[in-house]
């Protein structure tokens, strides 16, 4: 019989008052007993409703219910042959609005702890089970992908899966995209990003870091070296910002270089020399993931007040309810239905100040949001020595402009069918970020999934 427990799991986590000044992962994780109670509310249901919520079709029922048998390894082996990256997935997919959302279980109580189990299976094989991959026969084909990142790290590992001789590229000197930069320690530990990479490697995939394609080769030229197809997966790392007067001062950040100058460059350690303002006092502008990975950071970093300012209600906030939820518990100050107008600096041009005013909710606009309108007068100011802009990020045009052949849309995002994942460019495919712009994890990990399914068959019909 399964338990019909209504509520899932709950998942112990760091005291709010003692996470909020480290950068120690917040969630701690199951215990087996825990893990097995969990599975066991898994209904195994015939129509499997929770695969269909799943961007890369996990075979979520067959992977739970060997962890209701406490068959850890064998979960393991399952949840992988649709998954690349299931540590990370466990922690930073948003389960509450995919698979989870489908759940049965979710009708009269809450769903089952997909995101939990996964989580659990992961890190269990990880700390349990020392052999790695074996590589596959090679199959005598060559094939590149573009970016480290969730979606080219999926579509590597299943060509190299394959037996394809696949080397990928990195702009950057660490592989693992926004896994690596963007994402705070917190939330997911570099560590478990690296040897999720390193399991790649060992099927044969080869990983080039600081290569720049579009500046140091052209899509052209790794044709002329003998790949015979070409994924491009380089994400949507260019900030948005939003034309404030005063964006250029110092104490003003794009979310993007926050965060990387924390991940990837430590700036939250003392022994390493990082140019970032430590803040005292911070405005975040933005209500999505990537705002509250900003604020959280800044109150890691010894803040004293972070402010999130987002022009609509909570209601309508894109971040996930976990991420918010987490954020008031660390003490964030959330300053809703307020909106910048200006950024004011001292005589040293150092932030000093930031001017809002408040809004009011409208009709719904376009993307079914409630449309925030200007309470007219309403305008005040806050006192803040750092302005974290988080309202976005585009497409970065070098490939776009560098190689004939490719067309991008009036947002900057590549241009594919759909189906293919192939680009205007026979042979060149796409995914993740470079094609919908900034999305989840999960979803870029499907579309090179189905990028990796189109060059196979591409290659082998040549």
């Amino acid at each position: 019989m399964p338990n019909m427990e209504m509520k899932k799991t709950a998942m112990p986590e760091q005291d709010p008052n003692v996470r909020n000044k480290n950068f120690k992962e917040v969630s701690l994780g199951y215990t087996e007993e825990m893990a097995i109670f969990e599975a066991q509310r898994c209904l195994n249901c015939k129509t499997r409703p929770c695969v269909n919520g799943c961007p890369v079709n996990v075979p979520i029922p067959d992977f739970i219910s060997h962890v209701a048998k406490g068959e850890f390894e064998a979960a393991y082996q399952v949840l992988t042959t649709a998954n690349a990256l299931p540590a990370v997935c466990g922690r930073v997919c948003p389960q509450e609005t995919q698979c989870e959302s489908k759940c049965v279980r979710g009708i009269k109580g809450e769903s089952v702890g997909i995101g939990r189990l996964e989580r659990f299976v992961a890190d269990y094989h990880m700390n349990n089970v020392k052999a790695v991959a074996n590589k596959p026969e090679s199959n005598g084909h060559k094939v590149a992908v573009v970016g480290a990142g969730p979606s080219g790290l999926t579509c590597a590992g299943d060509l190299a899966k394959k037996g394809y001789e696949v080397t990928i590229y990195e702009a950057f000197h660490t592989a693992g995209g926004v896994l690596m930069y963007g994402i705070p320690e917190f939330r997911l530990p570099k560590a478990i990003v690296q040897k999720e990479i390193e399991g790649l490697k060992a099927l044969g995939v080869d990983i080039q870091t600081n290569m720049v394609i579009g500046k140091v080769l052209s899509i052209d030229e790794l044709f002329e070296m003998g790949y015979e197809a070409v994924f491009v997966g380089t994400g949507a790392g260019l900030p948005n910002f939003m034309g404030l007067e005063g964006e250029g001062l110092i104490g003003v950040y794009s979310a993007n270089e926050f965060l990387t100058r924390i991940n990837l460059l430590k700036a939250y350690l003392d022994e390493y020399d990082t140019c970032i303002v430590k803040p005292k006092n911070v405005a975040v502008i933005g209500g999505g993931n990537v705002a509250m990975d900003a604020a959280r950071s800044a109150k890691r970093l010894g803040a004293e007040n972070v402010y999130i300012i987002y022009r609509r209600s909570e209601e309508e906030m894109p971040a996930r309810k976990e991420e918010i939820h987490h954020a008031k518990e660390e003490g964030i100050d959330f300053r809703l239905l307020n909106n910048p107008v200006k950024i004011i600096g001292d005589d040293e041009g150092k932030v000093s100040k930031i001017e809002c005013v408040e809004m009011e909710l409208g009709e719904p606009d376009a993307s079914g949001r409630r449309r925030p309108i200007t309470k007219e007068g309403s305008n005040f100011t806050l006192d803040v020595d750092c302005v974290i802009i988080a309202i976005g990020n585009s497409p970065n045009p070098l490939i776009r402009t560098t190689t004939p052949g490719i067309e991008a849309n009036k947002k900057g995002c590549l241009v594919v069918d759909e189906s293919t994942m192939q680009t205007t460019r026979e042979g060149v495919y796409a995914g993740g970020d470079a094609v919908t712009g900034a999305a989840t994890v999960i979803l870029a990990m499907g579309a090179g999934r189905q990028a990796s399914k189109s060059i196979d068959e591409f290659i082998q019909n040549k």
